[in-house]
């Protein structure tokens, strides 16, 4: 499995505005977006906007940098389904 990240804006109702498209093998599988600095001490850090199918979760994590984004999101496409996240 390879991703593929794609630089995009996403209108979030904030300042948030450096985000990426993550696709994985042509699927788009989610949503990141860097906290701006109105989210303080979190500023810089990433957030799951969205993410679909296995990558859905309900309490959307953050990651430090888009490296650990990445390793998590793989991580929840190579888990079976209706194994715990």
């Amino acid at each position: 499995m390879s991703l593929h990240l794609q630089p995009v804006q996403v209108a979030t109702g904030s300042n948030d505005t450096e985000s990426h498209l993550v696709f994985a093998d042509g699927f788009l599988v989610a949503i990141l977006v860097q906290l701006s600095e109105q989210h303080e001490d979190e500023a810089g850090s990433w957030f799951l906007e969205a993410g679909f199918g296995r990558v859905h979760h309900q309490n959307a994590p953050k990651f430090a940098n888009l490296d650990v984004a990445q390793d998590w999101i793989e991580r929840q496409l190579a888990r079976t389904v209706g194994s715990p996240s």
